[in-house]
């Protein structure tokens, strides 16, 4: 293949751990697997990761690096018979090199478990250095076996810094390599069009700048860029105004009840690339914010969900928070906890440190008993019902009120019950 027809994302992928753009925790000069590769000690490795990170090519690195054969299947087309061909190859070459060859295996997490446990054997007899590459969580996607003989390095998605840096690195190289004169004024189109995703947006620049090749056009922005790709893409600014503004308009359409507005700024956010833990960790606020005990298990929904987008990750994440999005959405509103607070600690920050009820006080040892402490506690389990009238807030504030119940279903129950203990204090 002549030079002109490699693509640019192929010219530019990293020839050595210095070069790799991002993963600085894995390759940096502490990295784990900077130091293997200097002490030349290699254990089979699964890189979990989104896609574009570099899994792939810290695969080929460590091969070329540490002088072995390197080969490479796909789990989308390749079967056991041809993991066993690859092996049985594997193992001739182990004889005259001495160092076991390495077997990359794309998308791992898409081998059943009989395709899987076909490599156990020959990663425990150590024919091959085995490395698999998943944007799914291995915990779930491989086989307890594979995973115990195995280290498991997750890449973390680009940051919009080094995103920038790569369409620079891409820019300056189809410039060099075309005598051309392009300006990328705008980046911010090319970035959300790669979903974080270096090889998709290097081959974006080169798409965009081929079809502006022989245009007099030099400076290429957003406009430019959205006219080649033919995608309407939502542009969003994570860092900037408009992060603040949706994700406003996201918690006000819960808020106000309406899931079809919900799930209109959800999807803006995730087109958008926002950090998912942002969006999940807003959802558990508002549900004891705004839905609290009109409907409690708004928090069990919310916390779970905020726990399966760790474990899950994305594209399959949007789906959880759609579903949490709706349900809070449509759940019942009260915001009378969060209310009950707010006004508890401002009452603290202007009466102070005010004296705990002797009869409230623990009493330990029998010295704090003959000073009265705990004298007259009414044990609630002792009485009818678990419950006995006494006062519980210190002597200078009796009678205060910081929760009074929403009007709702759930709170109406509590407003019934809590009137029926303590009559005209509520």
């Amino acid at each position: 293949m002549s030079n002109s027809n490699i693509p640019l994302a192929e010219k530019l992928r990293p020839k050595t751990l210095d070069d790799v753009v991002g993963q600085e925790h894995l390759t940096g000069d502490n990295g784990p697997i900077r130091k293997m590769l200097q002490n030349d000690t290699l254990n089979s490795l699964i890189f979990w990761g989104p896609p574009g990170t570099g899994k792939t090519t810290l695969a080929e690195i460590i091969s070329e690096t540490s002088g072995r054969r390197f080969y490479k299947l796909s789990a989308v087309s390749s079967g056991v018979k041809d993991v066993r061909e690859v092996i049985e190859e594997a193992k001739k070459q182990n004889l005259f090199s001495g160092k076991s060859p390495i077997l990359f295996i794309d998308e791992i997490h898409r081998f059943n478990k009989s395709q899987q446990d076909s490599l156990l054997h020959a990663v425990e007899k150590g024919w091959i250095v085995l490395m698999g590459a998943t944007t799914e969580n291995p915990s779930f996607e491989v086989v307890s076996a594979l995973l115990s003989r195995s280290q498991v390095y997750v890449l973390k998605a680009l940051s919009h810094e080094k995103l920038e840096q790569l369409i620079d690195t891409a820019l300056n190289r189809y410039n060099a390599e075309n005598a051309g004169n392009f300006i990328i004024t705008e980046k911010q189109a090319l970035i959300q069009y790669s979903g974080g995703d270096a090889r998709k947006l290097i081959n974006a620049v080169e798409n965009v700048l081929n079809q502006y090749k022989n245009s007099t056009q030099k400076k290429i922005g957003n406009e430019e860029v959205l006219s080649v790709l033919q995608e309407t893409m939502a542009l969003y600014d994570k860092n900037g105004e408009q992060h603040y503004d949706i994700i406003s308009a996201f918690i006000k359409s819960m808020r106000g009840s309406d899931p079809n507005a919900a799930v209109y700024w959800l999807a803006r956010m995730l087109v958008g690339g926002e950090d998912i833990k942002f969006i999940a960790r807003r959802m558990v606020i508002l549900a004891s914010e705004d839905i609290g005990l009109a409907n409690p298990t708004a928090l069990t929904v919310a916390n779970a969900c905020f726990q399966a987008i760790n474990m899950i990750g994305n594209p399959e994440a949007r789906i959880m928070l759609s579903e949490t999005a709706v349900y809070l959405a449509v759940s019942p509103k009260s915001n009378s906890t969060y209310t009950a607070i707010n006004e508890a600690m401002a009452f603290v920050k202007k009466t102070g440190n005010l004296p705990v009820p002797l009869h409230l006080r623990n009493a330990p040892t029998k010295l704090m008993k003959d000073l009265d402490y705990g004298k007259n506690y009414g044990y609630a389990h002792a009485h009818p019902g678990n419950f006995i009238e006494q006062e519980f807030l210190p002597e200078e504030i009796s009678g205060t009120r910081f929760y009074t119940p929403g009007h709702n279903s759930t709170e109406n129950k509590i407003a019934e019950q809590l009137k029926k203990k303590w009559g005209d204090k509520y």
